[in-house]
């Protein structure tokens, strides 16, 4: 095999390799442009969404069934607007209850969506009305603490 030759295999070789690790990448960040489902988009309220970012999981039953496509503030209401996005293939009723979880004591946080009973389902737009904010473990503590200072010493 002339040199030619063997510096073109490398480089087909080099270039598979690349590709190969783009790929791993992306599947591994999340990040879906390939084979992507057909979605739909609802919207959440919450007072505090902690440490919850976007792409973050949305479980339920504790299956993926999508993720967190948006974070913004709503001025009027001085609360943060998630959008969620579901997988077609799950439908949830109307009055499903979403809240913010986290994976373990310091994990991730997610979102788990609690479905409801009504016979009417979530649409593309809807907005789910029931919503629990995280736990900020930073208040939980300060709030243990707080109390413990404030009890007297009994006698």
């Amino acid at each position: 095999m002339n040199r030619t030759a063997l510096d073109l295999w490398v480089g087909i070789f080099v270039a598979i390799g690349f590709a190969a690790l783009t790929f791993l990448a992306m599947k591994v960040g999340n990040f879906s442009v390939f084979n992507k489902a057909p979605t739909y988009v609802v919207t959440a309220q919450f007072d505090n969404i902690g440490g919850l970012k976007v792409r973050a999981p949305v479980k339920s039953a504790g299956v993926l069934v999508g993720r967190v496509s948006s974070i913004d503030f709503d001025a009027g209401s001085y609360r943060a607007v998630v959008g969620i996005e579901i997988d077609s293939r799950y439908e949830f009723p109307s009055d499903t209850s979403a809240a913010i979880l986290t994976s373990g004591l310091l994990g991730e946080q997610y979102i788990g969506l609690d479905a409801g009973g009504d016979i009417e389902m979530l649409r593309d737009g809807d907005r789910v009305m029931l919503s629990q904010s995280a736990v900020v473990l930073e208040k939980l503590i300060g709030q243990f603490l707080f109390d413990r200072a404030s009890e007297t010493p009994a006698q």
